[in-house]
């Protein structure tokens, strides 16, 4: 199969893993109090590396960590940063009335991303045990996500006069962020987004102009925390986005196709690569992708989804790659799932056995298009 050679890979990967029966079970035991944390991490590692070596195997060249360590694809990073502690409380999130567990961010100081960040640590792991010939890739949630979300009553410090107010402190911890994980060695990272998704839904707009938010000029000002947040990456540093409709046990929030976000997203932000979903009507069609400036950024497309176990048919995964290359050069496009497999711990419903199988298509059409 042709590589790209940097990431994103014609055949890629969003980033978490159904977590394995070892992981739902020690995380029970370390809650009721029966592991203790060094005892948790020792059954996370173990069964990392066996995850590792799974992706290697099947051929992939971006390999991550599933997520295994955390509960939430957002929280836990959050929870990492300076100036931000997680109560109880309503997430604002409505998948399709399935109940997810309340958290709720706070902001209780300056915000800062901190030396001894425990994903740093994650990443390290990552790093020693991916072999030869891959690349370890790292997934955080993005600035936007913390922003987009944020309840009114969660501004618990003085230092900050609204939500806006964050935006320059939360830019500048984003690139504290990307120093250090560049600095521990990543190469490849990537900012998962929920919040562009939701500027293409009327209802999601709604709700946000409900929370206070400026929809009318968000797009502009997100643009400009994300660039901020990326100004001083280094030339040798991938840092793509994954563009998600909501994923949580199979179910989803948003709908709408990309055009309302597009240009902005995908020529004004400063972003290597995008993963968007296309995995269902909700998505739209493939025109919002004129917007892609001819170059070196790539659009990953989303088309095999992971919210079920059916195995999409290749033939007409490859005939979606030809209807998108109508609007974006084929060169500048890639295959990945439309979304990780597990973004909390609970997982997608579809077997490991469907998810592999997911993944092995996934290389399988990458290599006939592109190879």
């Amino acid at each position: 199969m042709e590589q790209t050679h940097t990431p994103p890979f014609r055949a890629d990967a969003v980033g978490s893993y159904l977590r394995t029966d070892a992981i739902h079970e020690a995380r029970a035991q370390h809650t009721a109090g029966q592991l203790d944390d060094e005892q948790l991490r020792a059954i996370e590692d173990r069964e990392i590396v066996a995850l590792i070596e799974k992706q290697q195997n099947i051929g992939l060249e971006a390999i991550t960590d599933g997520e295994y360590r955390r509960a939430y694809w957002h929280f836990d990073f959050f929870d990492g940063l300076d100036g931000i502690e997680l109560g109880e409380g309503p997430t604002g999130m409505d998948f399709q009335g399935l109940a997810i567990k309340p958290v709720a961010v706070e902001i209780v100081g300056k915000l800062g991303f901190p030396d001894d960040h425990p994903m740093l640590a994650h990443y390290r792991f990552l790093q020693q045990n991916t072999g030869a010939g891959h690349l370890p890739k790292m997934t955080i949630p993005s600035p936007t996500v913390l922003h987009f979300r944020l309840a009114g009553d969660s501004l618990v410090t003085p230092l900050y006069a609204d939500r806006d107010a964050l935006f320059d402190d939360l830019a500048a911890a984003y690139r504290g962020a990307v120093a250090a994980f560049y600095a521990a060695g990543c190469r490849y990272l990537q900012f998962d987004d929920t919040a562009w998704a939701y500027l293409c839904s009327a209802d999601e707009l709604a709700k946000a102009a409900a929370r206070g938010i400026d929809i009318d000029h968000i797009q502009e000002a997100y643009v400009t925390l994300i660039n901020d947040s990326l100004r001083d990456k280094p030339a040798d540093m991938v840092i793509t986005t994954h563009v998600c409709r909501g994923n949580f046990r199979s179910s989803w929030i948003a709908s709408g196709g990309y055009e309302p976000v597009a240009e902005n997203l995908l020529a004004n932000c400063d972003y290597d690569g995008y993963f968007l979903e296309y995995d269902s009507e909700r998505a739209g069609g493939f025109e919002p992708l004129r917007f892609l400036p001819h170059g070196d950024k790539i659009v990953v497309l989303g088309l095999i989804t992971t919210k079920s176990g059916a195995l999409e048919a290749v033939g007409d995964v490859e005939k979606r790659i030809t209807e998108a290359a109508q609007f974006a050069p084929l060169e500048q496009l890639a295959l990945s799932p439309q979304c990780g497999f597990a973004s909390t711990e609970e997982g997608n419903v579809l077997s490991e056995d469907q998810e592999w199988a997911k993944m092995r298509e996934v290389i399988q059409v990458a290599g006939e298009v592109w190879g």
